[in-house]
């Protein structure tokens, strides 16, 4: 029994969706390193043995059975007096199905508390598959009495009212929460909310690491009951941290923590989420590595750079495409780039299969001014040729568009869009003007990229263009992306109407093409790869509109 002191283990790991042997070997591992270190109680995150979210795998029962098994299989891990194991697994009682969480100990499952509040927006679809659970009381831990709300059931007041009120002693939080630009302060402000209601101190334990297009960033920490920070972990880094708890005279737990992280800026949140959403989309996936086209352009060097600095320079091939619109200048620039990366480089001309088709469809086009469909036909024979050399060697193709093409279309399916996963899906191109500053200035831990300039700067300060036609740049049919992408963010992350976008200084005939762009541009989107979540709203998870769709706001 705890008298007056014990020490929690927050692990703050990542697991892989599915790998049930895997995440258990995981938690293991982290529970020897735990009781090594004098733990009494080791927390892991939400869904930590199925991995999260683990979607409709949960409806079947043969995935469930195993969670099941693995839970009972940890617990006979604390038979011999260890630490005691708080750990998140999907479960299956009176013929529901609960987000639970096990707590382990004597080498049993002592006690299961099932989440309450099930998420319905954004990147969550929880009440589609699990049950709501009842409003929860403490966990006995050896004596003391542990609040456990799940995720969600810590960012409203019900659930942690219910354990205040029911006599928990502090509040342990397991967590699958996302990253987007600025998230971990908007979660330390909510849990500051929960601490000052519930006069309570609280661990929170995020997850970490990518899953298909959500990065889980980790940034976990501990709260005392005064609202001062006693732990704060590194953030998109794992890791295991400690904090003790000590009873004060007056009956109170005091926290103290082995760790203050300083978390980073969002420009280098921004670059390490995306980073670790290619790494761990490519690794748990089993691709050897990964190629991709390098133009010469800000788009394909920026995703050169973020690949080399996931997994490395032997793992990224880079490939040259030309034609006859590709000038001297793209080339010297994707060469260089190339060579700061230190990646394989190839030139692969498409001259020959773009005459091709021209030849097989010259009696067809007779008579036909050449125009979008020549300029498709280049980049689909980029993507087709990439494709192939995905076929052969056992890479995965990164795609390279950025927000700013994919909200307008300014991207060709079957093309440039082919491949299998895009780092920069999610940032608009003035963004990646930004980013890729940024790192040439800076190499973010964790990164296996060489330091220094690593896009060089003539890419960043050139006019951007497709060269898909004579000195063609991208301004020919877009505005300036300063213009389009406030535009933009205004139409997809804070659903402006046109009226209100018009009295930020925009001409409402700009808006209205914009908004007419973005719409007529779905059916693309719903083809293109996933790529990492970084804003509030990203394409897919977060935003579902209809493919047929007439409505325009003309409201001005």
């Amino acid at each position: 029994m705890i008298s007056d002191r014990f020490r929690i283990a927050v692990v703050q790991a990542n697991p892989r969706l599915g790998d049930i042997a895997g995440n258990i070997e995981l938690a293991r591992k982290c529970y020897k390193d735990a009781a090594a270190q004098n733990a009494d109680l080791v927390l892991f995150s939400e869904l930590f043995i199925s991995g999260y979210p683990p979607e409709d795998l949960v409806l079947k029962p043969a995935f469930m059975k195993a969670c099941r098994a693995a839970a009972e299989e940890l617990a006979a891990d604390t038979a011999e007096g260890g630490p005691a194991m708080l750990i998140g697994v999907p479960w299956t009682q009176d013929h529901k199905l609960y987000n639970a969480v096990a707590y382990l100990d004597g080498g049993k499952v002592e006690a299961l508390r099932f989440k309450v509040d099930l998420p319905n927006y954004g990147v969550f679809d929880e009440k589609r598959v699990f049950d709501s659970g009842p409003l929860p009381g403490p966990i006995n831990f050896r004596g003391v009495r542990i609040g456990v709300p799940i995720c969600e059931d810590a960012w409203t007041d019900e659930v942690t009212e219910c354990l205040a009120e029911t006599g928990a002693e502090m509040l342990l939080v397991p967590n699958g929460s996302p990253y987007d630009r600025g998230k971990a302060e908007r979660r330390l402000q909510i849990m500051i909310q929960r601490v000052v209601e519930t006069e309570l101190p609280l661990v929170y334990c995020n997850q970490l690491g990518g899953q298909d297009e959500v990065v889980f960033d980790g940034a976990s920490f501990a709260l005392n009951s005064d609202r001062v920070l006693a732990l704060q972990m590194p953030q998109l880094e794992a890791g295991i941290a400690y904090v003790d708890c000590t009873k004060q005279d007056d009956g109170s737990w005091r926290l103290e923590g082995s760790e203050m992280t300083r978390l980073p800026e969002n420009d280098e949140a921004d670059w390490k989420a995306c980073v670790m959403g290619l790494r761990d989309y490519v690794n748990k996936n089993g691709f050897k590595g990964v190629v991709l086209g390098l133009s010469g352009g800000i788009d394909s060097a920026i995703c050169a750079a973020m690949a080399v600095d996931a997994l490395g320079a032997e793992r990224v091939h880079c490939v040259m495409l030309p034609y006859r619109y590709t000038s001297e200048e793209s080339l010297v620039d994707a060469k260089n780039c190339a060579n700061a990366l230190r990646v394989r480089y190839d030139i692969v001309p498409i001259a020959e299969p773009v005459e091709g088709f021209h030849s097989a469809l010259a009696e067809m086009f007779a008579g036909s001014e050449p125009g979008i469909t020549e300029e498709n036909l280049q980049s689909r024979a980029r993507g087709t040729i990439l494709m192939a050399i995905s076929n052969k060697f056992g890479s995965m193709v990164v795609t390279t568009g950025n927000k700013s093409e994919m909200s307008v279309g300014y991207a060709t399916l079957y093309g440039d869009m082919n491949g299998g996963f895009n780092p920069i899906k999610d940032l608009y191109k003035t963004e990646v003007y930004r980013l890729s500053d940024w790192r040439n200035s800076n190499r973010p831990s964790g990164c296996l990229g060489p330091e220094g300039e690593v896009i060089p700067r003539n890419i960043i300060t050139k006019a951007p263009t497709a060269e898909l036609r004579e000195n063609q740049t991208d301004q020919d049919s877009l505005p300036e992306y300063d213009v389009l992408d406030d535009i933009l963010h205004c139409l997809v992350e804070e659903e402006m109407s046109v009226d209100a976008i018009a009295q930020r200084g925009h001409e409402v005939e700009v808006i209205h093409r914009i908004e007419n762009l973005l719409y007529i541009a779905e059916y693309k989107r719903r083809q293109a790869a996933p790529g990492v979540k970084i804003t509030q709203k990203n394409f897919g998870r977060d935003r579902r509109y209809p493919i047929t769709n007439r409505f325009r706001d003309r409201s001005r």
